[in-house]
C-alpha cells in the first residue's frame, strides 16, 4: 500500500495551508528588508521571488490533486478560489519588496511595520483556517478576526497616506504610497480568503 503523508481527503487543505505559509515567510523577509541596507535588497527580493515560485508550484500541485481526487472536503471550485486569493497575496508581498528596491527607499514610517504586522497575523490565522476547512463550525471567529484586522489596516493606511502627504515631497509621496497600496492589496487578498470562507459557512450551514 502506498504511504501517504496526509489522508487523501485533507491533501488539498494542507496545500492551501502551505500556500498561506508562504505569505508568513514573505512577511518575515519584508520585515528584514524594512531594516536592511540598499545593498541587501537584491538577495531579499530573490527570497521573495522564491516564495512566489513555491506558491505557484503549490497551486499547480493543488490543481492536479483536485483533478485526480474523488474525495474532497469542499467542492473543487471552492478550493481553487481560495488558492487564487492566496497566490495573489504572495504576489502583492513580492511587489512590496520590488518597489522598495526599485525606488531605493531607505526608510519607511512606523505605519509600514504596523501594516506588515497585520498581514502577518492575517496569514497566521489563515494557515490554521485552511487546515480547519473540514470543520467549518470552528471558523466563525476566524472570519470576524480577519474583518477586524482589515479595518485596522485601512485605518493605518489612511494615517500613513496623510502623514506622507504632509511630510514628503510629491515624488517621495508617490513612491511611498505605492508601497502602502501594495501592502493594503495583500491585506485585501487575505480578507478575500476569509470572505469566501464566510460564504462557505453560510452555504453549508
Amino acid at each position: 500500500m502506498k504511504f501517504r503523508l496526509f489522508p487523501q481527503e485533507t491533501a488539498g487543505l494542507e496545500l492551501l495551508a502551505s500556500m498561506a505559509q508562504q505569505s508568513v515567510l514573505g512577511v518575515q523577509t519584508l520585515s528584514e528588508m524594512f531594516g536592511a541596507r540598499r545593498s541587501d535588497y537584491e538577495p531579499l527580493v530573490d527570497i521573495l521571488m522564491a516564495n512566489d515560485a513555491r506558491t505557484t508550484e503549490l497551486s499547480r500541485t493543488l490543481l492536479t490533486q483536485l483533478r485526480t481526487s474523488f474525495v474532497n472536503p469542499l467542492p473543487r471550485e471552492d478550493l481553487l478560489q481560495l488558492s487564487e486569493s492566496l497566490a495573489a497575496t504572495v504576489d502583492h508581498l513580492v511587489a512590496v519588496g520590488e518597489l522598495i528596491q526599485l525606488h531605493a527607499i531607505d526608510r519607511l514610517p512606523a505605519e509600514a511595520s504596523d501594516m506588515l504586522d497585520i498581514v502577518n497575523r492575517q496569514a497566521e490565522l489563515t494557515v490554521a483556517a485552511m487546515r480547519s476547512l473540514s470543520r467549518l463550525e470552528e471558523l466563525e471567529d476566524y472570519w470576524t478576526d480577519m474583518i477586524r484586522l482589515a479595518k485596522r489596516a485601512e485605518q493605518t493606511y489612511r494615517v500613513w497616506s496623510a502623514s506622507a502627504l504632509r511630510e514628503l515631497s510629491i515624488g517621495q509621496f508617490a513612491r511611498t504610497v505605492e508601497v502602502a497600496r501594495a501592502l493594503v492589496a495583500a491585506v485585501h487578498s487575505l480578507q478575500a480568503v476569509a470572505t469566501y470562507v464566510g460564504r462557505i459557512i453560510v452555504r453549508e450551514s
